[in-house]
């Protein structure tokens, strides 16, 4: 299978959220949210740091956007369909074809969390995967001290595998416990 010949959608639609794929300008949109919940992000992710600006969000917007005619990764921005504010972003990636598998990863405006947009966001993405990309496995991986995280995996229907002890470098130093969730559409064979 050739991923540069599958025909992806470029957005999503839920009951209240818009997955699409970002483009040229969207770093205006994306990087206030990464400011504004920054200091919940420096906790769990490596790009999330003081430096991160407009000028970065822009670039990651654009790459994203090129990523996805490549199908080296499908990144989507959360967005309101009620108001059109941005609430974060999903994404697919590290996709193993011959499985067929990949994972999915995600982050949201901290002023917007405990309200389900994310399992929400997760479900329409998963549901895409499945249905047109055929992905019979995906996964989650985040940090074991990540309860919102780890919860918001479970919430989705992901189911803890195990965890990874001391797998890779920690955001702090040292080194994190990783927990690894995920997701089946069919039994192995």
């Amino acid at each position: 299978m050739n991923p540069l010949l599958l025909d992806i959608p470029s957005e999503l639609r839920g009951e209240r959220l818009l997955l699409r794929v970002p483009h040229a300008g969207d770093g205006a949109i994306v990087y206030p949210s990464v400011r504004d919940s920054l200091a919940e992000l420096k906790q769990w992710m490596p790009w999330a740091t003081d430096a991160s600006d407009e000028k970065s969000s822009e670039e990651w917007c654009r790459k994203s956007a090129a990523d996805f005619l490549s199908r080296k990764q499908l990144q989507f921005v959360i967005l309101s369909l009620a108001d059109g504010r941005h609430l974060g972003n999903i994404g697919a990636f590290d996709f193993k074809w011959e499985v067929p598998s990949c994972e999915i990863g995600y982050w949201l405006h901290s002023a917007h969390t405990g309200r389900g947009y994310m399992t929400e966001a997760i479900g329409i993405l998963a549901k895409m995967l499945r249905d047109t990309l055929a992905m019979r496995r995906l996964q989650i991986k985040c940090d074991a001290k990540n309860q919102k995280s780890r919860r918001v995996a479970e919430l989705a229907g992901f189911q803890l595998e195990g965890v990874l002890r001391c797998d890779s470098p920690g955001i702090s130093g040292g080194l994190r416990d990783t927990c690894v969730y995920s997701l089946i559409s069919s039994p192995s064979v």
